[in-house]
């Protein structure tokens, strides 16, 4: 039998493998009309169309063309983390006249930064002008170090190695890293401060009916020094108002560790919260967490319809209690998946959910209170200038953050396929990233693009972003109204952010990125 089968040449068994396969295609499989009439050859229209977003992006589309990001922008990022020349040559090819093109208006005479200015030493950096948990006077204030920071990315939907990159690159950034809903798991405690977040999962912090134990949060709170803020999950961008569903064949004994769940069972993230079922059972739990941790307490989501908005407004002015930040997540969607139902029409795009929320707070002065975080496609400078004219005060990046690390924009998230092993659970696929590489282009991106926000920011005559106005920022509106101001496109002016100097900021006993032996000195 050996001596038969070593005489049939290699050919044959490829014939006889392709006789199989059509066997399979024409008289057991019923799934692919294309495979069935097309045996063999019809396998191929599946292969060129699963790898159809690559092929696109590298040869079809131009370099403005694609979503959610272009080429322009990803070379941007990618330039950007390596410390390559990130420049353009010969001018601009966008198209300045298009609909919301940003200009930004520059001053006759910038802003010069003497000689014992921080930004003299240090030409990225950029701390937070306000101070979360200062008005409400939490035991534990926390200024983020740095205006960027990585919005929330759990493990599980990234894999170990590319959170971890992630937070050594915030350690050496200075800026902090959101846990996402997943926990807080090992791989966020590589010295980079943490804000821990949860949703209606309860993640890290679930009782063993599926709720939240304050009991739990505060002992990850006493015993993570890293974790400087806590961020409650309201919606999300990628899928406002919809929960989702972990498949038990995700959940490896570490993932069940780390969220509180079973091994190998589904696990349900409702749609809505039991910890509360009212904007006041709200405020009660906000003030109930700060109590027991000491340490600022925020609300992410994303927006659409503004009563509850407005309710928790007038409960805040009433009381002088409420949340210390408020993360405004744009529906242009992120790293989760949902259906594109969801994706592409619940909820308001960023600069819209932005403008009508702020302007809640702000007409009944309440702006001061909080810090505003925006997140929604704001990774590049010009965009940030545009968020700060309109009242943030941090930005969150997440797509832009897996670029900077190796994200080729595969958009296969949702199916444990990522080829740049960020997306993933594959070790296989994980191995390829380089932790100590990866965690330098990170670092990079953020320190890149703070010296040149930081350097649109002199252009425009200032010394801080916090001191952008509406009037100083114009977008296209359309063909007959061609270009107007923020505070004209929007109907209002951002509230006057509080600011002496950067000097001062720097010398903030509450800013980040500092050690607890910094903290007690």
């Amino acid at each position: 039998m050996i001596d038969f089968l070593s005489a049939i040449p290699w050919w044959a068994y490829i014939l006889v493998f392709l006789a199989l396969v059509a066997l399979r295609d024409v008289f057991f499989q019923k799934a692919h009309t294309i495979s069935h009439n097309f045996p063999v050859v019809g396998h191929l229209r599946y292969w060129l169309e699963s790898i159809g977003p690559e092929m696109r992006q590298y040869f079809v589309a131009n370099n403005r063309e694609e979503l959610p990001f272009n080429r322009i922008e990803r070379g941007w990022i990618y330039a950007s983390a390596k410390k390559q020349n990130n420049y353009e040559g010969f001018g601009t090819d966008r198209d300045i006249y298009a609909h919301q093109h940003i200009f930004i208006k520059n001053q006759m005479m910038g802003y010069e930064v003497a000689d014992n200015h921080p930004n003299a030493n240090d030409k990225t950096f950029i701390p937070c002008a306000k101070v979360m948990g200062a008005y409400n006077k939490r035991r534990k204030p926390y200024r983020p170090a740095s205006i960027i920071n990585i919005s929330a990315m759990s493990f599980g939907s990234l894999s170990a190695a590319a959170v971890e990159a992630m937070n050594k690159g915030v350690a050496k950034a200075n800026a902090y890293h959101n846990t996402g809903e997943g926990g807080l798991s090992p791989y966020h405690k590589h010295g980079g401060d943490v804000v821990f977040h949860f949703g209606t999962g309860y993640f890290g912090v679930r009782s063993k009916d599926g709720n939240l134990s304050l009991e739990k949060l505060k002992i990850l709170v006493d015993e993570n020094p890293c974790v400087k803020a806590i961020e409650i999950k309201l919606s999300q961008g990628a899928k406002p108002g919809k929960g989702g569903v972990l498949p038990g064949a995700k959940i490896t004994p570490e993932l069940a560790e780390i969220r509180g769940v079973e091994v190998g069972k589904d696990v349900l993230s409702p749609a809505t919260h039991k910890a509360f079922h009212s904007v006041t059972e709200l405020m009660e739990l906000i003030e109930k967490i700060a109590e027991e941790t000491g340490l600022p307490v925020g609300i992410k989501g994303a927006i659409g319809k503004l009563d509850q908005w407005e309710e928790l407004a007038d409960i805040m002015l009433k009381t002088g209690k409420g949340p210390d930040f408020i993360t405004v997540d744009g529906g242009e969607g992120g790293t989760g998946a949902a259906p594109p139902s969801f994706a592409d029409h619940v909820s308001l795009p960023w600069v819209y959910g932005f403008s009508s929320l702020y302007k809640v707070f702000h007409k009944r002065n309440l702006s001061d209170r909080i810090v505003f975080i925006g997140s929604g496609k704001l990774g590049f400078p010009a965009k940030a200038a545009m968020a700060f004219a309109m009242g943030v005060d941090c930005i969150n990046v997440a797509r832009e953050a897996m670029m900077s690390i190796g994200c080729i924009q595969a958009q296969v998230c949702h199916t444990n396929r990522c080829p740049a092993g960020i997306a993933t659970q594959k070790k296989w696929l994980q191995n390829g990233i380089d932790i100590p590489l990866k965690s330098d282009r990170l670092a990079q991106y953020f320190k890149t693009f703070r010296k040149e926000f930081l350097e649109i920011t002199h252009a425009a005559g200032y010394e801080h972003p916090c001191q952008f106005t509406m009037d100083d920022i114009q977008v296209n509106v359309d063909d007959n109204d061609l270009n107007r101001s923020l505070a004209s496109t929007y109907g209002y002016n951002k509230a006057k952010v509080p600011f002496t100097s950067v000097q001062e900021l720097s010398d903030c006993l509450y800013l980040g990125g500092k050690t607890d032996k910094e903290i007690a000195v």
